[in-house]
């Protein structure tokens, strides 16, 4: 790749109070998946709001990653009931990253929307959300154990079915995969437009794609950032997306001549 060919692609970030000051954050996991994964130059979008020119943003990125995060979307985005009042919120990503999402699929921006982010590509897609998938009953673990190190917290937890004819499986090649499990919400109500792509054993749909998608636009309920060049399954999604977002850097660059 040339230098005007290497993708730009902007990943989300957090607002977390660091002792006396307000931070913008983003993990060290994400932005070097971008690097490691993809072969791309990683930009940290700050949760800035309005204060945001998120088309500005836009037209100067290849793609968009957006990634998961400890806090959880405030339910009134989804006509949800209220959270309980210990519940980890960050109301300054939601006011960033929901018009983001939205704007960036209008726009063809190759969009992968990572455990957080593949819930706020379901909201925005007009989808639910249940708050506590372990008070729902049916379901399975998927909760991490937050004694284990983190290693083990990211380790396999269990296996996907994936969908046959779908952008996850075309990306594998095969109908299954193992993955990782570190999430307390899920998917209840299934967005309009959204194609289910892989399901946990439960029945949980854990991957979709975006039916009419302008480019590349898919979410996922686990975390292929970790130690992505180790995993061939977590390869073969960042090198999709990365293509998308080489092909979406390669326009650019001739449209400066």
């Amino acid at each position: 790749m040339t230098e005007a060919t290497i993708p730009l692609i902007g990943v989300t970030g957090c607002t977390s109070q660091l002792g006396l000051h307000p931070f913008h954050i983003c993990g060290d996991k994400y932005v070097r998946s971008i690097v490691d994964g993809v072969g791309g130059c990683p930009v940290i979008v700050p949760a800035l709001g309005d204060a945001l020119p998120l088309k500005r943003l836009l037209s100067s990125l290849d793609g968009i990653l957006f990634t998961g995060s400890p806090s959880n979307i405030e339910p009134h985005h989804y006509q949800g009931a209220p959270s309980d009042p210990d519940t980890h919120h960050d109301p300054a990503r939601d006011a960033t990253t929901l018009p983001l999402m939205a704007l960036a699929l209008e726009l063809g921006i190759p969009v992968l929307a990572i455990c957080r982010g593949f819930q706020e590509m379901n909201v925005v897609m007009g989808g639910t959300l249940h708050q506590k998938l372990h008070e729902v009953g049916g379901y399975i673990e998927h909760r991490e154990d937050k004694t284990a190190t983190v290693d083990i917290q990211y380790g396999i937890s269990h296996t996907i079915n994936i969908e046959p004819g779908g952008l996850l499986c075309e990306a594998w090649g095969r109908t299954s995969a193992d993955v990782n499990s570190v999430h307390t919400q899920g998917i209840d109500r299934l967005g309009k437009g959204l194609r289910p792509e892989a399901y946990a054993p439960d029945g949980l749909i854990e991957a979709f794609s975006v039916i009419d998608a302008k480019n590349f636009a898919m979410g996922v309920q686990w975390h292929p950032e970790w130690e992505v060049t180790k995993n061939p399954f977590y390869s073969a999604i960042f090198e999709v997306f990365g293509e998308a977002c080489r092909i979406k850097a390669k326009l650019r660059g001739n449209s400066y001549g």
